[in-house]
Protein backbone atom coordinates (compact mmCIF):
# COMPACT_ATOMS: atom_id res chain seq x y z
CA UNK A 1 0.00 0.00 0.00
CA UNK A 2 1.48 3.17 -1.18
CA UNK A 3 1.48 6.94 0.82
CA UNK A 4 -1.42 8.01 -1.32
CA UNK A 5 -3.17 4.97 -0.98
CA UNK A 6 -3.33 5.40 2.75
CA UNK A 7 -4.55 8.65 2.30
CA UNK A 8 -7.06 8.28 0.49
CA UNK A 9 -8.20 5.01 3.11
CA UNK A 10 -7.56 7.61 5.90
CA UNK A 11 -10.16 10.21 4.35
CA UNK A 12 -12.76 7.65 3.40
CA UNK A 13 -12.29 6.69 6.58
CA UNK A 14 -13.32 10.23 7.92
CA UNK A 15 -16.05 10.71 5.45
CA UNK A 16 -17.97 7.44 6.46
CA UNK A 17 -17.66 8.39 10.25
CA UNK A 18 -18.92 12.08 9.61
CA UNK A 19 -21.47 10.66 7.21
CA UNK A 20 -22.93 8.24 9.65
CA UNK A 21 -22.82 10.77 12.35
CA UNK A 22 -24.94 13.27 10.01
CA UNK A 23 -27.76 9.92 9.59
CA UNK A 24 -27.80 9.31 12.85
CA UNK A 25 -28.23 13.25 13.78
CA UNK A 26 -30.94 13.21 11.25
CA UNK A 27 -32.29 10.57 12.73
CA UNK A 28 -32.51 12.03 16.18
CA UNK A 29 -34.00 16.03 14.79
CA UNK A 30 -36.58 13.43 12.75
CA UNK A 31 -37.52 12.22 16.11
CA UNK A 32 -37.31 15.75 18.16
CA UNK A 33 -39.68 17.02 15.23
CA UNK A 34 -42.55 14.38 15.71
CA UNK A 35 -42.58 14.77 19.47
CA UNK A 36 -39.81 12.87 21.48
CA UNK A 37 -36.69 13.96 22.90
CA UNK A 38 -35.38 11.25 24.04
CA UNK A 39 -32.01 11.76 21.68
CA UNK A 40 -31.70 15.65 22.49
CA UNK A 41 -31.97 14.39 26.25
CA UNK A 42 -29.34 11.84 25.40
CA UNK A 43 -26.56 14.75 24.39
CA UNK A 44 -27.31 13.00 20.91
CA UNK A 45 -28.11 15.82 18.57
CA UNK A 46 -24.89 17.28 18.03
CA UNK A 47 -22.07 16.73 15.39
CA UNK A 48 -19.41 16.29 18.41
CA UNK A 49 -18.26 12.40 16.78
CA UNK A 50 -16.86 11.28 20.05
CA UNK A 51 -21.04 11.19 21.13
CA UNK A 52 -21.52 9.13 18.13
CA UNK A 53 -19.23 6.89 18.26
CA UNK A 54 -19.43 3.02 18.65
CA UNK A 55 -16.35 0.76 19.19
CA UNK A 56 -18.14 -2.18 17.63
CA UNK A 57 -19.38 0.06 14.49
CA UNK A 58 -16.82 2.83 14.04
CA UNK A 59 -13.41 0.85 14.96
CA UNK A 60 -13.55 -3.46 15.01
CA UNK A 61 -16.28 -3.69 12.27
CA UNK A 62 -14.50 -1.52 9.46
CA UNK A 63 -10.81 -2.76 10.57
CA UNK A 64 -12.28 -6.33 10.35
CA UNK A 65 -13.72 -5.57 6.74
CA UNK A 66 -10.62 -3.83 5.51
CA UNK A 67 -8.48 -6.46 6.90
CA UNK A 68 -10.57 -9.45 5.14
CA UNK A 69 -10.80 -7.90 2.09
CA UNK A 70 -6.94 -7.21 2.00
CA UNK A 71 -7.39 -3.35 1.95
CA UNK A 72 -10.05 -3.27 -0.29
CA UNK A 73 -13.67 -2.83 1.46
CA UNK A 74 -14.76 -1.18 4.96
CA UNK A 75 -17.85 0.05 6.25
CA UNK A 76 -17.93 2.49 9.20
CA UNK A 77 -21.08 2.92 11.79
CA UNK A 78 -22.11 5.16 14.48
CA UNK A 79 -23.86 4.34 17.91
CA UNK A 80 -27.92 4.45 17.13
CA UNK A 81 -29.64 7.41 17.77
CA UNK A 82 -32.43 6.01 20.95
CA UNK A 83 -35.81 7.32 20.45
CA UNK A 84 -39.19 6.00 21.85
CA UNK A 85 -42.08 5.52 19.38
CA UNK A 86 -44.12 6.14 22.90
CA UNK A 87 -43.83 9.83 22.40
CA UNK A 88 -44.69 10.07 19.26
CA UNK A 89 -48.59 10.47 17.75
CA UNK A 90 -48.14 8.00 14.96
CA UNK A 91 -45.75 5.45 16.31
CA UNK A 92 -46.05 3.21 13.46
CA UNK A 93 -45.75 5.82 10.64
CA UNK A 94 -43.41 8.29 12.36
CA UNK A 95 -41.05 5.24 12.85
CA UNK A 96 -41.17 4.82 9.52
CA UNK A 97 -40.11 8.49 9.13
CA UNK A 98 -37.19 8.74 11.36
CA UNK A 99 -35.75 5.37 9.94
CA UNK A 100 -35.98 6.85 6.37
CA UNK A 101 -34.20 10.22 7.56
CA UNK A 102 -30.74 8.79 7.69
CA UNK A 103 -30.32 7.12 4.44
CA UNK A 104 -32.55 10.53 3.17
CA UNK A 105 -29.77 12.40 4.90
CA UNK A 106 -26.86 10.62 2.82
CA UNK A 107 -28.70 10.71 -0.39
CA UNK A 108 -28.78 14.77 -0.12
CA UNK A 109 -25.20 14.71 1.20
CA UNK A 110 -24.14 12.85 -2.19
CA UNK A 111 -26.51 14.95 -4.39
CA UNK A 112 -24.78 18.35 -3.43
CA UNK A 113 -21.32 16.82 -3.64
CA UNK A 114 -22.04 15.13 -7.04
CA UNK A 115 -23.51 18.31 -8.36
CA UNK A 116 -19.87 20.07 -6.90
CA UNK A 117 -18.47 17.28 -8.97
CA UNK A 118 -19.92 18.54 -12.06
CA UNK A 119 -19.27 21.68 -12.02
CA UNK A 120 -15.70 21.09 -10.90
CA UNK A 121 -15.57 18.51 -13.61
CA UNK A 122 -16.86 21.22 -16.38
CA UNK A 123 -14.53 23.42 -15.07
CA UNK A 124 -11.56 20.91 -15.21
CA UNK A 125 -10.31 21.36 -11.98
CA UNK A 126 -7.82 19.40 -10.06
CA UNK A 127 -8.34 15.25 -10.91
CA UNK A 128 -7.54 14.51 -7.27
CA UNK A 129 -9.84 17.08 -5.59
CA UNK A 130 -12.50 15.35 -7.96
CA UNK A 131 -12.06 12.21 -6.53
CA UNK A 132 -12.20 13.56 -3.35
CA UNK A 133 -15.52 15.24 -4.08
CA UNK A 134 -16.69 12.01 -5.50
CA UNK A 135 -15.72 9.45 -2.69
CA UNK A 136 -17.65 11.77 -0.44
CA UNK A 137 -20.70 11.39 -2.83
CA UNK A 138 -19.68 7.87 -3.46
CA UNK A 139 -20.01 6.82 0.28
CA UNK A 140 -22.85 8.66 1.66
CA UNK A 141 -24.36 6.98 -1.37
CA UNK A 142 -22.83 3.27 0.03
CA UNK A 143 -24.71 4.01 3.40
CA UNK A 144 -27.73 4.87 2.71
CA UNK A 145 -28.48 2.14 0.20
CA UNK A 146 -26.75 0.05 3.04
CA UNK A 147 -29.02 0.81 5.67
CA UNK A 148 -32.15 0.43 3.31
CA UNK A 149 -31.30 -3.32 3.46
CA UNK A 150 -34.75 -4.47 5.66
CA UNK A 151 -32.40 -6.47 7.97
CA UNK A 152 -32.49 -4.66 11.75
CA UNK A 153 -30.63 -3.07 13.01
CA UNK A 154 -30.77 -0.88 9.77
CA UNK A 155 -33.40 1.44 8.98
CA UNK A 156 -35.09 -0.61 5.92
CA UNK A 157 -36.01 -3.18 8.47
CA UNK A 158 -38.12 -0.55 10.40
CA UNK A 159 -39.73 0.53 7.03
CA UNK A 160 -40.69 -2.92 6.25
CA UNK A 161 -41.94 -3.96 9.11
CA UNK A 162 -44.28 -0.67 9.53
CA UNK A 163 -45.59 -1.73 5.76
CA UNK A 164 -46.36 -5.54 6.79
CA UNK A 165 -49.55 -6.32 8.28
CA UNK A 166 -49.59 -6.60 12.39
CA UNK A 167 -49.81 -9.93 13.00
CA UNK A 168 -48.41 -12.51 15.15
CA UNK A 169 -46.32 -13.95 12.14
CA UNK A 170 -44.61 -10.36 11.37
CA UNK A 171 -44.32 -10.17 15.54
CA UNK A 172 -42.19 -13.62 15.60
CA UNK A 173 -40.55 -12.38 12.47
CA UNK A 174 -39.11 -9.69 13.73
CA UNK A 175 -38.34 -10.43 17.11
CA UNK A 176 -36.28 -13.12 15.37
CA UNK A 177 -34.20 -10.55 13.38
CA UNK A 178 -34.06 -8.37 15.95
CA UNK A 179 -31.95 -11.12 18.32
CA UNK A 180 -29.96 -11.88 14.76
CA UNK A 181 -30.01 -8.98 12.62
CA UNK A 182 -26.52 -8.06 13.54
CA UNK A 183 -24.88 -11.44 12.40
CA UNK A 184 -27.62 -11.33 9.17
CA UNK A 185 -25.49 -7.72 8.73
CA UNK A 186 -21.82 -8.55 9.37
CA UNK A 187 -22.64 -12.22 7.14
CA UNK A 188 -24.29 -9.78 4.62
CA UNK A 189 -21.45 -7.37 4.62
CA UNK A 190 -18.78 -10.19 3.86
CA UNK A 191 -20.70 -12.09 1.54
CA UNK A 192 -22.88 -10.17 0.29
CA UNK A 193 -22.07 -6.69 -0.21
CA UNK A 194 -21.50 -7.30 -4.17
CA UNK A 195 -25.30 -7.25 -4.91
CA UNK A 196 -26.02 -3.85 -4.00
CA UNK A 197 -22.72 -2.70 -5.79
CA UNK A 198 -24.77 -2.27 -8.67
CA UNK A 199 -27.16 0.00 -7.07
CA UNK A 200 -24.26 2.41 -5.33
CA UNK A 201 -22.54 2.24 -8.88
CA UNK A 202 -25.97 3.54 -10.46
CA UNK A 203 -26.68 6.41 -8.36
CA UNK A 204 -22.49 7.38 -8.08
CA UNK A 205 -22.90 7.97 -11.90
CA UNK A 206 -26.48 9.64 -11.39
CA UNK A 207 -25.38 12.27 -8.96
CA UNK A 208 -22.00 12.77 -10.40
CA UNK A 209 -21.85 12.05 -13.87
CA UNK A 210 -18.86 9.80 -13.31
CA UNK A 211 -18.21 6.36 -13.38
CA UNK A 212 -16.12 5.03 -9.54
CA UNK A 213 -13.15 4.61 -10.02
CA UNK A 214 -12.31 7.89 -11.61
Amino acid sequence: MNGTTVVLTIFEFIVLIFSAVLHEVAHGLEADRLGDDTARRAGRLTLNPLKHMDLFGSFIMPLTLFIASGGSFFLAAAKPVPYDPRNLKDPRGGSVKIALAGPFTNFALAAVFGIATRIFFYFNVSAIFIELLGLIAYMNIMLGVFNLIPIPPLDGSRVLFAALPQTEATFRAAAFLERYGLIIVLFFAFFGFQLIIPVINFLFTLATGQTFGM
